[in-house]
C-alpha cells in the first residue's frame, strides 16, 4: 500500500492538529526515581555559519565521562519529530536514566519543522547540512568522541525517524546504525494534494512534485536505486512502528522494500501508537541493540 495513494497523510494532519501544544505525543512516561543512576544532560548552543543563527542541543554524557577522563566514547544522535524541539529526548523520555546502563555519548539536535533538508527556499534552512557538516564535528571536538563509523549512530521518532534513515543512506560511510521509531518515512512524497496544509508547508522545504531535490531525499527511492554492491556498504537500520499507529502502512511498505533489496535490518512491530509511551520503549530498545551489536 502506497502512503502517496491513501488516505492516512490525512490522518497524519489530524493528529498534528491534535498535538500543536504537544509535540508529537499524547503521553509521558513516569519521570524516573531520583534513586536511579542517569547520565548528566548539557544543554549547549552552536554558532551555526550555514544556519546563520545558534543552534541549541543537548548531550547525555556516559555516567563515567568524568570519572574517567582517558576514554573515549560513540555518539548516538537522536532527532526529534515534526512540532517537536532538541529538548524533547530528554524532557519526554526516560533517555537519561537509560543511558546510564550504557557508553555513549547522546546528541539531540534542533531541527524544527525542516524535516532534516537543506530547503530550497530559506536560505539559511539547511538542516541535513547543519548536522553533518557542523554539528557532528563540533560534537567530535568538544567531547571524547571515538569519531569513526562504526561508533557513530542516529536515530529519531517520526519526522526525525524519516532524517535518520535518509542521512544512513546518503552517507553509509559516516553511520554504522540507523534507528527508525514510527518514521514518516513517506515525506518527501507529502504534497498538497496528499497532505493539504502541511504538503503545501513541506513545498518550502522539497520544492514541487519531481524536483530533484524530492528525489534526491526520498528514502523510497534511495532504496530502489541500490545495487547489490553499494547494499552492502549501508548501515544496519533498526526500524519499528506500533501496529495503531497511522503510519503503520508506509512503514509496512518501507520494511518490505528493505526485504527486496537484502538491506540488512531489524524490524519491530507490536501494539502501540504514534506516542511517547511508544518511543520511550523503543529508544531504551535501540540502545541495547547499539551496545548488542558494538561489542567487541
Amino acid at each position: 500500500m502506497n502512503l502517496y495513494r491513501t488516505g492516512i497523510v490525512s490522518t497524519y494532519l489530524l493528529v498534528i492538529a491534535l498535538l500543536a501544544a504537544t509535540p508529537f505525543g499524547f503521553s509521558q512516561p513516569p519521570a524516573a526515581k531520583a534513586t536511579v543512576p542517569t547520565g548528566e544532560v548539557v544543554t549547549l548552543k552552536l554558532a551555526s555559519t550555514l544556519m546563520g543563527r545558534e543552534m541549541p542541543y543537548r548531550v547525555v554524557l556516559p555516567i563515567d565521562y568524568k570519572a574517567k577522563p582517558e576514554a573515549r566514547y560513540g555518539v548516538i544522535y537522536l532527532l526529534h519529530g515534526l512540532t517537536g524541539h532538541y529538548n524533547n529526548w530528554t524532557d519526554r523520555t526516560r533517555l537519561a536514566e537509560y543511558a546510564a546502563a550504557h557508553q555513549f555519548i547522546i546528541v539531540t539536535p534542533e531541527g524544527d519543522n525542516g524535516w532534516y533538508t537543506d530547503s530550497v527556499t530559506a536560505a539559511n534552512d539547511k538542516y541535513e547540512s547543519y548536522i553533518v557538516k557542523e554539528l557532528i564535528p563540533e560534537i567530535e571536538k568538544r567531547y571524547r568522541t571515538l569519531a569513526d563509523r562504526d561508533n557513530r549512530f542516529i536515530a529519531g521518532l517520526s519526522m526525525g525517524g524519516y532524517g535518520a534513515v535518509k542521512y544512513g543512506l546518503k552517507y553509509p560511510a559516516m553511520f554504522s546504525i540507523v534507528g527508525s521509531f514510527s518514521g514518516a518515512l513517506g515525506a518527501a512524497g507529502f504534497n498538497e494534494t496528499n497532505a493539504g496544509a502541511i504538503g503545501k508547508s513541506m513545498a518550502a522545504v522539497f520544492g514541487p512534485d519531481n524536483s530533484e531535490t524530492r528525489r534526491s531525499n526520498d528514502v523510497f527511492a534511495l532504496i530502489r536505486g541500490l545495487t547489490p554492491e553499494n547494499t552492502k556498504q549501508l548501515p544496519f537500520i533498526y526500524q519499528s512502528c506500533g501496529t495503531e499507529d497511522f503510519l503503520i502502512a508506509n512503514n509496512r511498505e518501507f520494511v518490505a522494500l528493505l526485504v527486496e533489496k537484502k538491506v540488512p535490518h531489524e524490524y519491530r512491530q507490536h501494539p502501540g501508537a504514534h506516542t511517547w509511551d511508544f518511543w520511550d520503549t523503543h529508544v531504551r530498545e535501540f540502545l541495547t541493540l547499539v551496545s548488542r551489536r558494538t561489542k567487541k
